[in-house]
């Protein structure tokens, strides 16, 4: 297995583009999500995902993909085509390739092989060894109950994506509209699911991606479903429609003033903790009292608005004596 470890990138809106649309893939380039992912897997019909790589290959290698993460969408191992959709685009376009996609993933050894696969092609394209990350996607009840293990399984996994509509029909989920609640659940169905596949994440240092919802022409309905991830600590949604990317990039980015919050934070934990602040290990900012458990928070909201691009409007000053 790969020895690279990544550092995390902003993930706020995953595009999905059918990899066998080169007007989408060209439109793909102009718009404002985080991550692109190319599709060879349910966007293409099976007649067409031989022609869908080489179309991949030469959007990865002639487009302007520039501060998009830039992501290739196999088929699943149980499939006969994973391999070559591997090969052939990896071996094409890998050096303008920053991970690959794994979906229906069920137990850790399929992330195991595809991590091996892409070691071959890197030593034999003489590309970086352990530079392209992986994404599982996790699609089904087998799938989450091994989520643990598949999120230790590679040191190139970035990310842990939720499948919510295989996922519904893996448990036999009584509703046809995706994300949605299932009528006459008094609760929330998801809030378990989602759970799990965060406390795996996060236990091993990765990302946490919400699927998509399929409802493209309901703003409102988008928003609630994004919004509870969102809420649980995702790192953002799949958008379908490019009417939904400002929606999520909105969604899983801190507010200004939280940005601005947790900046002060840290200045102020840093200035009181010091010598000039009296090595105080607590310490009051206006009426809220910070400690170390107050910093690591808004580590996570500052380094969630710099990857948005926010920029701090407030400024910590030392209190005199």
């Amino acid at each position: 297995m790969s020895s690279t470890v990544h550092r995390p990138r902003p993930r706020r809106s995953c595009l999905a583009v059918p990899g066998s649309n080169p007007r989408f893939l060209e439109k793909a380039q102009t718009l404002a999500a985080d991550q692109v992912f190319l599709d060879l897997e349910d966007a293409c019909a099976p007649a067409v995902k031989e022609k869908a790589r080489h179309l991949i290959v030469d959007a990865l290698n002639t487009g302007d993909w520039t501060g998009k993460t830039r992501v290739l969408r196999v088929n699943d191992w149980t499939t006969h085509w994973t391999y070559r959709d591997v090969v052939t685009v990896v071996e094409g376009a890998g050096q303008h390739l920053d991970c690959v996609m794994l979906p229906k993933v069920r137990d850790a050894a399929q992330i195991k092989a595809l991590d091996m696969l892409l070691t071959q092609i890197e030593r034999t394209m003489g590309f970086e060894a352990g530079r392209i990350g992986i994404e599982a996607q996790i699609e089904s009840a087998e799938g989450l109950v091994a989520v643990e293990d598949i999120a230790a399984a590679s040191q190139r996994l970035e990310t842990l994506i939720f499948g919510p509509a295989d996922f519904m029909a893996s448990i036999g989920m009584k509703s046809l509209v995706v994300g949605e609640q299932p009528p006459g659940y008094p609760a929330d169905a998801y809030h378990h699911i989602l759970m799990r596949i965060l406390m795996a994440a996060r236990s091993h240092g990765l990302q946490a991606i919400d699927g998509p919802y399929l409802q493209i022409r309901d703003p409102a309905g988008f928003a609630e479903v994004a919004g509870r991830s969102a809420a649980l600590g995702f790192d953002g949604k799949w958008v379908l429609h490019p009417d939904q990317i400002a929606a999520a990039n909105e969604i899983f980015s801190p507010s200004q003033e939280d940005y601005d919050h947790a900046e002060m934070i840290l200045d102020a934990y840093a200035w009181y903790t010091s010598q000039a602040g009296g090595f105080k290990g607590s310490a009051m900012l206006g009426d809220e009292m910070i400690d170390e458990a107050s910093r690591k928070m808004a580590l996570v909201v500052v380094g969630q608005g710099r990857a948005a691009g926010l920029r701090r409007t407030t400024v910590f000053t030392p209190p005199t004596a």
